[in-house]
């Protein structure tokens, strides 16, 4: 499985999303984000037919990711909500393939991670 994970203020839009997904150059076969952030994501996890996992807070802290923002940490005690969505919902010893992309309007970041199931 090759999850894309996201991270995104509240004011993003699906153009931030798209263009944050479109920077890590890989197609996924599923999207994640925080279990309370999944409603914006909804409309393009539809529009690609792709299947949207929530990840809980425990699980955004526990994701050891290669980014460290201080804002992500201070808000959601990780270094990356993407790279930490990404690796928790790909699952047990995944592997990040594509760290922290940056949307233009920097409203929305992603990050790949390939889980080692189907």
């Amino acid at each position: 499985m090759i999850v894309a994970g996201f991270g995104y203020r509240s004011g993003a839009t699906p153009a931030s999303l798209h263009a944050a997904l479109a920077a890590c150059e890989t197609t996924p076969t599923a999207l994640a984000a925080p279990a309370d952030k999944l409603a914006t994501l909804t409309s393009l996890a539809e529009e690609l037919g792709l299947p949207l996992i929530p990840v809980s807070p425990t699980a955004l802290s526990a994701a050891e990711t290669q980014t460290n923002s201080p804002a992500s940490r201070a808000a959601r005690d990780t270094g990356s909500v993407a790279e930490a969505s990404a690796l928790a919902a790909a699952g047990p010893d995944a592997q990040l393939l594509v760290p922290r992309r940056i949307s233009p309007d920097r409203m929305a970041t992603c990050a790949i991670a390939q889980g080692k199931t189907a």
